[in-house]
């Protein structure tokens, strides 16, 4: 019985290989994400702690005129390295999203491939059943002739 050979399996791995890129692209992206949130997180964090010494500055009997205003040119400062960072997330998204679909686009091409492989490989058991089936019956029939008489 001969082997099956995929004739496209160079094909398939090349795509394969792109697809694993894709992968890791996206894994990048994400984690570039993630970067972006925990920064943001961060920076909200600091905007609540900072809003808090603020109103604490201002309850006591004796005001600190100058680190009130200390605090809010800290709180506008946080407010803009807020909007920067949810511009740069807004970007990533974007990015994301993009390599997602690339990644999707891949992961369907591969597919199709392996589709391709799992069909040719079936034919090709079913045609090498059916030859060994002929075989098989030309040997039955070669053993029931009749054998000539000389």
């Amino acid at each position: 019985m001969a082997s099956f050979q995929f004739r496209l399996a160079t094909l398939l791995r090349l795509r394969e290989a792109w697809r694993n890129e894709r992968r890791t692209h996206l894994a990048e992206a994400q984690r570039a994400e993630q970067l972006i949130l925990d920064r943001l997180a961060a920076i909200d964090g600091e905007l609540s702690a900072a809003r808090r010494q603020y109103v604490d500055a201002a309850r006591a009997r004796c005001v600190n005129v100058d680190l009130l205003t200390d605090l809010a040119r800290y709180e506008m400062i946080l407010k803009a390295q807020r909007q920067s960072a949810d511009q740069q997330r807004q970007a990533v998204v974007a990015e994301v999203q993009k390599r997602r679909a690339a990644l999707v686009v891949a992961d369907r091409d591969v597919q199709v491939l392996e589709k391709l492989r799992e069909t040719q490989q079936q034919r090709h058991g079913e045609e090498e059943a059916l030859r060994e089936f002929k075989r098989l019956d030309e040997l039955a029939v070669l053993r029931h002739e009749p054998k000539e008489v000389p």
